[in-house]
């Protein structure tokens, strides 16, 4: 089969398409025949060597952590009646990026009927990320909610999420295409966060209120001005750092302030809580109440090109690879 591979932490070009032999499932395991396959920027930050040490993936690999396809085959202990189901290699699964995907029974959760292959691999990560963190914040109706990041393949999802839940929604990020398309998702109003006094504009549009809920998916200095904007008794999602890192929030501050802060760690799920996860956003989205948000594809030897796109902010929502 052909899959890419990465022999070396280094820029997109280390991402090269090769030929390597198909994958045999062992106990509980099977194998899907990918029909798309997720991409998500923290790929990008391993790829580099930032991050690869922290997750336990050292050259050389095949990266990728879920996709959308058929089962083809099973291994020992695993229900034949698995094979020919659609299904989503979930979050956790190794090696993604290829045309055969190795991964877990415990890991699979059905596609739902009248939901296509690319939407479930686009949900794979962030919706389940982005329900965990809307059922930790626990939003309510008429709360003002700040969303850094809302642009992302999980921001797209958290405007329409918090946008559902009956909250005030601000979306912000960078551009005037990503704004019009935050906005069209639901969002009450939009800011440009690389433009100077993007906070004012923030208080502005909450009647010059301080924000309930902020939702931090950029982190670095934006996420530490976005978090000066939460109310006394406000709540705090800070998940994401494609900025670099995570926002350093004055924790000594928040208790203070009874700020309640959450972070990655508390978005990380075991393998039962994944497949519920993912099913639930399935659900949502075959039913019409949640859209991911898929602006690019890239053929799966086009990886270094999707990998480019991503960190080039050049992607509003998801990119994905289709073998």
């Amino acid at each position: 089969m052909r899959a890419v591979r990465v022999a070396e932490y280094g820029g997109p070009e280390v991402l090269v398409p090769m030929d390597v032999p198909d994958p045999v499932p062992g106990d509980g395991e099977v194998v899907v025949r990918a029909e798309a396959v997720d991409t998500i920027y923290v790929e990008t930050q391993i790829r580099r060597g930032d991050w690869g040490e922290a997750f336990g993936i050292t050259p050389p690999y095949v990266p990728g952590g879920a996709a959308a396809g058929t089962v083809v085959s099973v291994g020992p202990g695993v229900d034949p009646s698995w094979i020919g189901r659609r299904v989503l290699a979930g979050a956790g699964t190794r090696g993604a990026y290829a045309e055969l995907v190795l991964t877990g029974v415990d890991r699979l959760v059905p596609v739902p009927e009248g939901l296509g292959s690319r939407e479930a691999a686009a949900l794979a990560h962030d919706g389940v990320t982005g329900i965990g963190i809307m059922e930790g914040i626990a939003i309510k109706p008429g709360e003002r909610v700040l969303i850094l990041g809302a642009a992302g393949g999980m921001g797209t999802l958290l405007v329409q999420l918090a946008h559902s839940a009956g909250a005030q929604v601000v979306g912000a990020a960078r551009g005037a295409e990503k704004l019009a398309m935050v906005k069209r998702l639901g969002a009450d109003a939009v800011v440009d966060y690389t433009e100077g006094g993007w906070t004012e504009r923030v208080r502005e549009a909450c009647g010059g209120l301080p924000v309930d809920v902020l939702l931090d998916g950029v982190g670095g200095e934006l996420g530490g001005h976005g978090f000066a904007l939460v109310a006394d008794g406000g709540r705090v999602s800070a998940h994401g750092a494609p900025s670099g890192g995570f926002a350093e929030l004055d924790e000594a501050s928040a208790r203070r302030r009874g700020i309640a802060l959450r972070g990655i760690a508390d978005v990380q799920f075991d393998a039962p809580e994944i497949v519920r996860l993912a099913a639930k956003a399935l659900t949502e989205a075959a039913a019409g109440r949640l859209r991911p948000v898929i602006s690019r594809e890239f053929p799966l030897s086009q990886a270094a090109d999707a990998h480019r796109a991503i960190e080039a902010r050049s992607v509003p929502g998801k990119a994905l690879l289709i073998p």
